[in-house]
Order: structure tokens, then C-alpha cells, then sequence
């Protein structure tokens, strides 16, 4: 008789289950394997807690260099622009503004950050975890489309209205006027003046533009982590080759989807009201700026994206790393 331990019996061979309890045990048992033999499943609810965390430090860091790049893309060639280039728009701002004229703005991205990276982890979490194998590890194909419902839940819960006050208050900085005193007076006045469907301007550009940006970086960042572990699972991954993935996946984001955030910003500017929608603005935009105008603001947005996505990658692993010693979980 042979010494080797008894195998266990399949999932499928459960006396007396129904298919659909097979299919969930099924299910379970693969979780379960993943837990032990590789990548470990995050906890959905860990995912919204460490995504919350990351968005928060992220954007604290990185705000200037997306305010440069709104204001490229909102200096319009017709006017003439106002700015020579990176350097000139960040000399001006200071010179009028100060050193905070560089953050004006901060405020509605961070109240939106925290969820929006809550939302974007939890959600790629919730529907990755089903259709990862017994080791863990996620293909890529499923990987592009976790990323890309990912990123339509971002645009529609948060990214939207977050992103149309933070371009107005951008905006109504470079008016004569400024009407705008803070984030809430901001917001207030936006809801008094057009209603809640004033926050919702250029949503079919966002849900666009956030769903190929998360399925872009998520497949990008999918694919180098599997080609990295190779046939193992359990290789753990040092904080630097996370941060050097996560930029490079934000690199391909930039390059992919820029000329659906120029015409997302426009849709979202104050005047957003010279376009029928979001087709007749992307013609505006050619018809009369040229080509090359769907790729404004691409260099602050490289600088800001690469350093964004290494961040938010790094941390979000950390904090998982340490909610999973106290937090236990199935």
C-alpha cells in the first residue's frame, strides 16, 4: 500500500450539493487556497480602508503639478494663452498668487481622493477575487476589465463631480473677478446656480476617461507583476519594484488616455456651455487647435500620473500588508 497522504476529494464531489452550492464551494475553495499557496486575496473592506489611505497622502503630494497641467489645458490657443510653458505657468501663479496658488483647488481633490481611491480598490477587489485561480494570481485579459469597472465606479461615484468643481475653482482663478472663496462657497454656488447637475458636467468624458485609465494601469500593472513572480506565487516584491511598476503603468495611462482628459477638462471648465457634448467638443478642439491640442498638458501629467500611480501602489500594498496583522479576515 502506498504511504502518500489520502488526496482530497474534488470540490465538485461533494455528496448531496445542489451545482449552485458546488459552483460557491468551488469558489471558496480556491479563496481558500489562494490565502495559503499565493498572492493573498485582499478583504474588500480592507481594500476601501488602504485605498482610502493612499489617495489621501498621494494627492498631498502631487496636487502642483496637476494644477499646471489644468491650467495648460484650459489655456486655450484662440484667447491667446496666457502661458509660455510648465515653468512660465508655474512663475506666474506664484508671482500673482504665492507659493498656495499652487494647491488652490487642494481641497476638493482631497475630499474626493479618499473615496475615490476607496471606491477604485474595493471595487477591483470585489470583482477580481472570484476570478483569481487556486494560487491567486489574475490573468491578464480579467485584469483589464476589473480595472475598467473599477474605473467607471470611480467616475460615476466620485471622480465626476470632484473633478468639475476642482476645474471651475482652477478656472475662476485666472478670471478677473474670482467669485469663488473656498471649496464649499465653491460648491455652493455651483449647486444655487445650475443645481446638482451642475457637479456632473462632461460625465460621459470622465466615465471614459477613468475607465480606460484604471483598466490601462491595472492590466500594465498585472501583467509586470505575473511576468515578475513568474511560477512563484508566494515572491514577494520589494516596495521599489512596486513603485517602478506602478509608474510605468501610469506612463501607459498618460499616453493612452490624454486626449480624452483634455476634453473631460474642457467639458468640466466654465465654459463648458459653448459644446453640445462631448463629441462636439473633441471637434471644437480639432477644428480649431489642431491635433496636437488633445495632448496638452501631457508632461505635467506624465510627471504627476508616474509619481501618483507609485504611490498609491506602494502604500495601498503596505497598508494591506498591515491591516492583514490585525484585521483577520476569511
Amino acid at each position: 500500500p502506498s504511504s502518500a497522504a489520502p488526496q482530497q476529494p474534488p470540490a465538485a464531489a461533494v455528496p448531496g450539493a445542489s451545482p449552485a452550492h458546488q459552483l460557491s464551494y468551488t469558489a471558496r475553495r480556491n479563496l481558500a487556497a489562494a490565502a495559503v499557496g499565493g498572492r493573498k486575496v485582499t478583504h474588500p473592506g480592507k481594500a476601501i480602508l488602504a485605498g482610502g489611505i493612499a489617495g489621501g497622502i498621494e494627492i498631498c503630494i502631487t496636487f502642483p503639478t496637476e494644477y499646471v497641467k489644468t491650467q495648460l489645458q484650459l489655456d486655450e490657443r484662440a484667447n491667446p494663452p496666457r502661458y509660455r510653458g510648465i515653468g512660465d505657468c508655474v512663475k506666474l501663479t506664484v508671482q500673482d498668487h504665492g507659493l498656495r496658488g499652487l494647491y488652490r483647488g487642494l481641497s476638493s481633490l482631497l475630499y474626493g481622493s479618499i473615496p475615490k481611491s476607496a471606491v477604485r480598490f474595493g471595487t477591483f477587489e470585489m470583482l477580481s477575487n472570484p476570478m483569481r485561480d487556486a494560487t491567486g494570481r489574475l490573468d491578464n485579459t480579467r485584469s483589464l476589465l476589473c480595472g475598467l469597472g473599477a474605473g467607471v465606479a470611480e467616475a460615476i461615484l466620485v471622480v465626476c463631480p470632484m473633478e468639475t468643481v476642482k476645474v471651475k475653482m482652477i478656472h475662476d482663478q485666472c478670471s478677473l473677478r474670482p467669485r469663488y472663496r473656498g471649496f464649499f462657497h465653491g460648491v455652493s454656488e455651483i449647486i444655487r446656480e445650475q443645481g446638482v447637475r451642475g457637479t456632473y458636467q462632461g460625465l460621459t468624458a470622465t466615465v471614459l476617461k477613468q475607465g480606460t485609465n484604471q483598466a490601462i494601469r491595472f492590466y500594465v500593472m498585472n501583467l509586470l507583476r505575473n511576468w515578475y513572480k513568474g511560477d512563484d506565487p508566494r515572491k514577494e516584491m520589494h516596495p521599489i519594484v512596486t513603485a517602478m511598476f506602478g509608474a510605468t503603468a501610469g506612463a501607459a495611462s498618460v499616453f493612452g488616455n490624454t486626449p480624452l482628459d483634455v476634453v473631460k477638462t474642457r467639458m468640466q471648465g466654465l465654459e463648458a456651455h459653448r459644446y453640445k457634448n462631448t463629441a462636439d467638443c473633441a471637434f471644437q478642439i480639432l477644428k480649431h487647435e489642431g491635433p496636437q491640442a488633445f495632448y496638452k498638458g501631457t508632461v505635467p501629467r506624465l510627471g504627476r500620473v508616474c509619481l501618483d500611480v507609485a504611490i498609491v501602489f506602494v502604500i495601498y500594498e503596505e497598508v494591506v500588508k498591515l491591516l492583514n496583522d490585525v484585521w483577520k479576515t476569511q
